[in-house]
């Protein structure tokens, strides 16, 4: 199971060009080392699409299960933000976050790139995505270049919460999405290549994700957990 644990905090946003290279260092540098020191963050993963005009940074972050996404120590954090996040988080826009509970994870690894599906449900509900699930999994992973598959239901009230940092995004509200399909590949040319192939596996189960809530990211960074999550 190549999520580490039932539940992950998928992100997607973008960032003014202005302060880009200021992001991707104080996320590699201070933000994603901060949040991997809170108990029950096991990994974490920064993706980026410099060609995309709109969500062209992804991130994902992965747990044991949806508390510690509202754990007292992921809360006091949030309403605590450092001088450096306090500079940068007025330059998010466009931003979608929500915390997922794990229906299935299935492959080996981590890939080079990964494909992410944002969906809203029609034709399905649910109780449907959670019986097809494992199938939509095992017929994404026959394709070519695919080493892992996940999909998770989204639990909007996991990552609610209004916080300082939230404040410090400012007009910037959370998008939302009912589930969302990611899948780990060799890289981007082979994942890209085997889009038609997964929207199609999506289809088959009423799963039709807009065009722009479709995505391939290559893989910037990723760090695994700097503190215990017992």
């Amino acid at each position: 199971m190549p999520i580490k644990g039932n539940a992950f905090i998928a992100i997607w946003h973008d960032i003014r060009s202005e302060s880009e290279p200021e992001y991707n260092r104080w996320h590699t540098r201070e933000h994603m080392p901060e949040r991997l020191s809170i108990p029950g963050f096991a990994r974490g993963r920064r993706g980026v699409d410099w060609n995309r005009e709109r969500h062209r940074y992804w991130t994902l972050y992965e747990g044991p299960d949806l508390d510690v996404f509202g754990s007292p120590a992921y809360l006091q954090r949030l309403n605590n933000p450092t001088p450096w996040t306090q500079r940068i988080q007025p330059a998010f826009y466009n931003f979608i976050r929500c915390g997922c509970e794990v229906l299935v994870s299935l492959g080996e690894g981590v890939g080079g790139a990964m494909a992410t599906y944002r969906v809203s449900f029609s034709g399905i509900d649910e109780g449907g995505l959670r019986r097809a699930a494992r199938s939509i999994a095992e017929d994404i992973m026959v394709f070519g270049g695919v080493s892992s598959v996940h999909i998770g239901l989204a639990r909007p009230e996991s990552t609610g919460a209004k916080t300082k940092e939230t404040e410090l995004r400012g007009s910037t509200p959370d998008g939302s999405f009912d589930a969302a399909v990611l899948v780990d590949g060799i890289g981007r040319s082979e994942l890209e290549a085997a889009l038609p192939a997964i929207s199609a596996a999506l289809a088959k189960h009423a799963l039709r994700p807009a065009p722009e809530d479709v995505g391939v990211y290559d893989l910037a960074f990723a760090l695994d957990s700097l503190a215990s999550t017992q």
